[in-house]
C-alpha cells in the first residue's frame, strides 16, 4: 500500500482543503501515515500570508525530501501561487499544485506515479536493448528522464501542456495555478475526528487590504452553492458529528458574487415556505430542484445570504452547534444580529476582525472602517447576546505605527475588553502595498510591544472564562486525556472555553451540562464541568 503524509500550513480553510485531499487519496488505496514517518507522497498545503508562512512552507517541503529523497514531494496552495518561480526553483518539490486544482491532487498525483513508472521503465527497456519499443536509445531516454520526470511525450499519454496547461521544467510539473471564475466544489464526508466538522462555503477575497497577498493567492469572492453546502452537512450529521464550523477566505462576502437578485441552489431544499417571506423560497418550488431562484430584499443585505443558509443549516437534525469562523465588521448591521438570534443552534462566538483601534493604522491598512464603528459592532452583540466570546485579530508595528497610534489601540483593545486576542508582528510581504512604505517599524520594537498585548489578551480570556465559573455551562465533548494517572473527557462550550470532566465514560460527541468549576491542581485543564 502507497503511504502518504500530509501537512498543514495556515488557515482553517487550508485544514478542510487537505482533510478532502487526505479523504479522496485513501478512496484510491492511499495509507496516510504521520509527516513525521517515511511516506511515498509528502504533500504540504502551504500558505504565503506572510513571508514567515513562505518560508516555513519551504521547511517542511525540504524536511518532506530531507525524510525520503526518493519520495514524491507535492506542494499545494498559496505558496506555489505567489511563489511560483522560486517554487520550481527549489530541488525539494517535484510536483505543484495551484489552489484551483487543490480538488483533483488524488487524480493528478496518480497521473504523475503513473507516468513516472512509465518513464522508469521506457528507459530500462532502452538500457538493456540499445533502444526503447518506440525507437528512443536508452541514451535518451535517460535524458528525458533528467529533463522532467513527467516528461510531456509519453506514448498514449496526452502532452504536458494538455494534461496541465503549464510546463514541465526542470523535473518539475506544475498544474494550472490560473484563478477560476467559479467555486471549486470539495466536499468532506469524514475527518479524523468525530464530533467538530469546518465546512468551507466560500474562497477568495476582494478587499485589497494593504498587507494582504491572499487575494492574490486565492483570487476574487467565489461562494459554494447552498444545496451542495447543506447536502454535505446533512452527511456529516448522519454520521454522527455533532457540531459545524463555517470557514471561507472573507466569509461576510459569502453569496456576494451570485448573479444579482438570485442565488443558486442544489439538492435537497426544503418546500412549503411563505411566499415573499425573507430568506424563503417562493411558494411551489419543488424539492430537490436545482438551479435558481428568486432573492427577497432581506438577502440582498449585508449578511442576507448567510443568514439565509444559516437558517437551512439550523434545521438539519444531529447537527446540535453552528460556529462561525471569521466576519469582517461591516457585516454586523442591525438586521443581521436580529438575523443571528432567531439561529437556535447558534454558539456565542464571534471573530471579528480588527487588526488595530487606532483610525490612523486603519486607513493605511486599507480596512474599511474605524475604531468607533467597530466598537458599535460589537455593542450590537452584547445587547443581543449574554456575554457573547468576541474574538479577534490584531497587527503590531505595521509600517508608520507610531507610539501614540499604539497606546491608541492598546486602550482600544482595553476598552472592547475580548475574550480572545491574535496578537501578530507585522510581517512585511513582498507584493503588498505595506512591504513598500518606508516607515518600516523596527523589530525589536515590534517584539516588545506585542508583548504587551499579549499580557492584555491573556489578562482579559482569563477574566472571561472565570465569568462563567458556578453557572450551569454546556459542554460537547471531543476526546479523552490523561493526566497524573487520571482520565479526562475534554470538550469546549458554545463559548469555546475548554472544560474537562473526571470520568472514564467516552463522552464524545455528547452535550453534557454542569455548573463550571476552575482549579490550579492540573496543569492542562483549568475548567472543570462538575
Amino acid at each position: 500500500m502507497r503511504r502518504a503524509a500530509l501537512h498543514n500550513m495556515g488557515c482553517k480553510v487550508n485544514s478542510y482543503e487537505l482533510d478532502v485531499i487526505g479523504q479522496k487519496l485513501r478512496e484510491k488505496g492511499f495509507s496516510i501515515v504521520p509527516f513525521e514517518e517515511k511516506a511515498d507522497v509528502y504533500i504540504v498545503n502551504t500558505c504565503s500570508v506572510t513571508n514567515i508562512a513562505d518560508r516555513k512552507s519551504r521547511q517542511m517541503l525540504h524536511q518532506a525530501k530531507k525524510r525520503n529523497p526518493e519520495a514524491v514531494v507535492v506542494a499545494v496552495g498559496c505558496y506555489v501561487q505567489t511563489g511560483k518561480e522560486q517554487a520550481l526553483a527549489d530541488g525539494a518539490v517535484d510536483l505543484l499544485i495551484g489552489n484551483n486544482r487543490k480538488k483533483d491532487t488524488a487524480e493528478i498525483l496518480e497521473e504523475f506515479l503513473k507516468n513516472q513508472k512509465k518513464i522508469g521503465r521506457e528507459w530500462e527497456e532502452g538500457k538493456a536493448e540499445g533502444k526503447n519499443s518506440r525507437g528512443l536509445s536508452g541514451e535518451k531516454c535517460a535524458e528525458k528522464m533528467s529533463a522532467g520526470r513527467n516528461a510531456p511525450d509519453i506514448e498514449g499519454e496526452p502532452t504536458g501542456e494538455e494534461r496541465y496547461r503549464d510546463k514541465t521544467l526542470d523535473g518539475k510539473s506544475i498544474v494550472d495555478i490560473g484563478k477560476e471564475k467559479e467555486y471549486e466544489e470539495m466536499r468532506l464526508t469524514h475527518t479524523e475526528g468525530h464530533t467538530r466538522a469546518y465546512i468551507k462555503i466560500q474562497d477568495g477575497c476582494n478587499q485589497f487590504c494593504s498587507y494582504c497577498i491572499i487575494p492574490y493567492a486565492r483570487g476574487r469572492v467565489r461562494s459554494r452553492r447552498e444545496g451542495d453546502i447543506l447536502e454535505e452537512v446533512r452527511g456529516l450529521a448522519a454520521k454522527g458529528y455533532r457540531e459545524i464550523v463555517l470557514t471561507g477566505i472573507h466569509l461576510s462576502s459569502y453569496g456576494l458574487d451570485f448573479p444579482d437578485g438570485e442565488s443558486e441552489a442544489a439538492g435537497e431544499l426544503p418546500v412549503d415556505r411563505e411566499n415573499g417571506a425573507a430568506g424563503e423560497l417562493p411558494v411551489g418550488r419543488e424539492n430537490g430542484a436545482a438551479g435558481k431562484f428568486p432573492l427577497t430584499g432581506e438577502r440582498r443585505e449585508a449578511g442576507g445570504r448567510l443568514l439565509y443558509l444559516l437558517r437551512e443549516l439550523d434545521r438539519i437534525e444531529g447537527i446540535a452547534r453552528i460556529r462561525l469562523g471569521s466576519l469582517e465588521p461591516r457585516i454586523i448591521t442591525r438586521t443581521f444580529v436580529e438575523g443571528l438570534k432567531e439561529i437556535k443552534k447558534l454558539c456565542r462566538h464571534f471573530h471579528l476582525s480588527l487588526q488595530s483601534g487606532c483610525d490612523e493604522t486603519l486607513a493605511r491598512m486599507n480596512r474599511h472602517y474605524t475604531a468607533g464603528e467597530y466598537l458599535e459592532k460589537v455593542g450590537m452583540l452584547r445587547e443581543a447576546f449574554d456575554r457573547p466570546a468576541i474574538t479577534t485579530d490584531v497587527i503590531v508595528g505595521f509600517p508608520g505605527e507610531s507610539d501614540v497610534e499604539f497606546e491608541t489601540t492598546r486602550a482600544f483593545l482595553e476598552t472592547v475588553n475580548f475574550y480572545e486576542m491574535h496578537i501578530f508582528q507585522y510581517s512585511r510581504r513582498a507584493g503588498t502595498v505595506a512591504a513598500a512604505r518606508k516607515d518600516q517599524v523596527p523589530e525589536d520594537l515590534k517584539k516588545r510591544r506585542s508583548e504587551i498585548l499579549l499580557a492584555l489578551a491573556e489578562k482579559q480570556s482569563e477574566a472571561f472564562r472565570r465569568s462563567y465559573i458556578g453557572e450551569t455551562v454546556e459542554v460537547l465533548f471531543e476526546e479523552a486525556k490523561e493526566a497524573d494517572g487520571t482520565v479526562y473527557q475534554v470538550g469546549y462550550t458554545g463559548e469555546y472555553i475548554r472544560a474537562a470532566r473526571r470520568t472514564n465514560e467516552n463522552l464524545s460527541g455528547k452535550i453534557c451540562a454542569g455548573k463550571l468549576s476552575a482549579s490550579d491542581a492540573v496543569v492542562d485543564f483549568r475548567y472543570f464541568l462538575e
